[in-house]
């Protein structure tokens, strides 16, 4: 399995993070993208590499935190993605629904996060909530590579957006919920090879779960509740699923 999305080295998770990436191995996963969204956590996540190959790091500002970190921020993470050290660039993206930053602030960052992942030839890791339209029109105007919409909670439609676009659609624990009944009809429309899994660690912790830290060793169950959504084995959607994140994070690292 690949967790294709967990904040690793997020002070809440790092302080236990060779358990916990123990409990990782044990259940069978083989690789994990760390999410950074401070200079500190990739400076954290590039000494944890050195112990555990199998950790590669995605970085940038949140939309969330683009106004008072991004300008502070972008610079660091520039000369790392141009320095090799990523496999992609996010989460950046839009989310109207807290708007923590101004949505002109967050726009200007998605243009700026965009451009560097065209200027690095990597793909990006999109937050995107409550702003889809402003998303596809910043999208089809500056960018042309590829990319995943990662916990995602849209419609169908928007999922079908995301699909036409060529990239992937990523779900978390949340799709295990005994409410989020809309969010597995979505499940199912997303081909498997459009498909990632994800835990979003140490957040949104599975329905086995709630109510705890989650974690990347959680996993399974977010794999076997998509697997009866699609009527496949869940070894066939663990496999298939790996290959995906393999196909956009990993085939330009060395031994993929």
């Amino acid at each position: 399995m690949i967790d294709s999305h967990a904040h690793l080295t997020s002070d809440s998770i790092f302080s236990d993070i060779d358990a916990v990436l123990e409990r990782a191995r044990q259940a069978g996963i083989t690789s994990i993208v760390n999410i950074c969204t401070e200079s500190h956590e990739l400076e954290r996540g590039k000494e944890l590499s050195k112990r555990y190959p199998w950790v590669y790091h995605a970085a940038s500002t949140t939309p969330h935190d683009v106004e008072p970190l991004g300008e502070k921020e972008f610079a660091y993470f520039a000369s790392e993605a141009k320095a090799g050290t990523l496999v992609a660039v996010g989460e950046t993206g839009l989310d109207y629904h807290y708007a923590h930053s101004k949505p002109e602030i967050q726009k200007q960052f998605l243009r700026r996060y965009l451009h560097l992942a065209s200027e690095c030839g990597l793909p990006v890791v999109i937050h995107c909530r409550e702003a889809f339209a402003d998303f596809f029109d910043i999208l089809d105007a500056e960018y042309e590579g590829s990319g995943v919409l990662h916990c995602f909670t849209g419609t169908a439609s928007e999922a079908k957006q995301v699909l036409e676009r060529g990239w992937y659609v990523s779900f978390s624990g949340i799709v295990t919920f005994k409410k989020s009944v809309e969010l597995q009809e979505v499940a199912k429309i997303v081909p498997l090879d459009r498909l990632l899994i994800e835990t979003d660690a140490p957040y949104l912790a599975p329905q086995g779960h709630r109510g705890k830290p989650n974690e990347p060793s959680y996993i399974r169950e977010t794999a076997q509740c998509i697997a009866n959504l699609k009527g496949v084995s869940v070894e066939e959607l663990i496999r298939v699923t790996a290959e995906n994140a393999r196909d956009l994070f990993l085939k330009r690292t060395k031994g993929h």
